[in-house]
């Protein structure tokens, strides 16, 4: 297990860099060297190849050996961050970009396999723990390359630090080449029997639990993605400083979060995973229900009211580590079901739709507050966070009996 565990740590780490490095460290040194706003924000139209991953997904289980297409990605992840180095983005802002999107590309690919390796290598009850590992190391080392290399950047300069990056490539690399567990897991062929999209989809439909999973993993976030995002900006329209939201927000939500996601290894050990996510779908309505009554009660420059707020930006973040990391270990527990074939394009079609249940939901918050105002807007969320608790009632039987605590 500890084999396991330490190879999903490195691959996890390393796919979490590109993330950072465009949500946090990008935006701030484009605009730092005169970059205009629409282009920073266009730039994140580069993030569709994560949308589009389902298209190549079936090709990944198709073609060839996984070893080779993980080498394929991080080599092309490496030598993308090397040509990068060389760079100027405020002259060669256009090759900047084809870059970002060859780097999202490269990304997901390793996405697909990474995520395919940890549905055949972990047990059902290691699960939990390589959930916990996924999500915290994702986390990790997004929060390196967005927040820590940006505190570093003016002393190293753009080219050092991007051929640091290359080299923690490199380094994968040669760890991927050597790992026994990788070269035992990933060197075998097992292949799709077509490429035909509907025969794909008609596949992927009739494994045990893929509907049900399907909609849970739509509606999960169904009123708490709403909140997320929106509750902070309720706080910034009245009177909380930007600084305070970054630390409540910030460290103190990432903080909560990272250990709500290291709990929930633990309780998978012991509990069935769809009995917590019962449990804790309840609790997270319970904090909505707290959010909302701050949000109708707000006073400023009140220290009760204060503490309050940080207490709830606390509870949600905690509570959303848990649900999170419960459910990439439910699709995991879904895809297991699948033949080893298709294992990872079916879960890559579900973290497809639960990528885009989650923008759409984030979408859909913004334009509720725009038409009735926060405090009636987050009644509604209220009701929509209820909708999630009724579907997580009836569960598929995808977990084993000797978790039916």
């Amino acid at each position: 297990m500890k084999s396991k565990l330490r190879t999903l740590v490195i691959l996890y780490f390393v796919q979490g860099i590109p993330y950072g490095i465009q949500s946090g460290l990008l935006p701030i040194y484009l605009r730092s060297v005169g970059v205009s706003l629409t282009r920073i924000s266009l730039a994140k139209l580069l993030y569709f190849p994560w949308i589009l991953k389902m298209l190549w997904a079936p090709l990944v289980d198709w073609y060839g050996t996984k070893q080779k297409w993980l080498l394929g990605s991080m080599y092309g992840l490496a030598f993308s961050f090397l040509i990068i180095s060389g760079l100027s983005p405020e002259i060669h802002f256009l090759i900047l970009v084809f870059m970002l999107m060859m780097i999202n590309f490269f990304a997901s690919v390793q996405d697909i396999i990474v995520d395919g390796l940890a549905v055949k290598i972990l047990s059902v009850d290691e699960i939990g723990y390589g959930n916990t590992i996924q999500v915290v190391s994702y986390k990790m080392g997004s929060a390196l390359a967005g927040g820590g290399l940006l505190t570093v950047i003016d002393l190293l300069g753009w080219r050092i630090l991007f051929i640091m990056l290359t080299g923690i490539y490199v380094g994968a690399i040669i760890y991927a080449l050597c790992a026994p567990e990788l070269q035992a897991s990933l060197g075998m062929k097992p292949k799709l029997s077509t490429l035909n999209p509907w025969v794909i989809l008609e596949d992927l439909l009739r494994v045990p639990g893929t509907v049900w999973t399907m909609i849970y993993v739509i509606i999960y976030k169904l009123g708490e993605q709403c909140a997320v995002n929106m509750f902070p900006l309720f706080l910034l329209d009245n009177g909380i400083s930007a600084a305070q939201l970054g630390f409540w927000n910030g460290m103190l939500g990432m903080a909560f979060s990272i250990f709500g996601s290291c709990l929930c290894g633990a309780l998978m050990a012991k509990y069935n995973p769809f009995s917590l996510t019962k449990a804790l779908f309840i609790l997270r309505l319970g904090s909505l229900i707290f959010q909302t009554f701050l949000l109708f009660w707000f006073q400023r420059d009140s220290q009760l009211m204060e503490g309050a707020v940080m207490l709830s930006i606390i509870l949600q973040s905690f509570l959303g580590g848990l649900i999170t990391t419960l459910t990439f270990s439910i699709m995991m527990l879904c895809s297991q079901k699948a033949e080893e074939k298709i294992q990872a394009t079916h879960y890559s079609f579900l973290a497809t739709l639960e990528v885009l249940g989650k923008l759409t939901f984030g979408i859909m918050g913004g334009v509720i507050v725009d038409g009735i105002g926060f405090r009636y807007s987050f009644c509604v969320f209220l009701a929509l966070s209820l909708l999630s608790i009724l579907h997580v009632l009836n569960p598929p039987k995808l977990a084993p009996d000797k978790l039916s605590k």
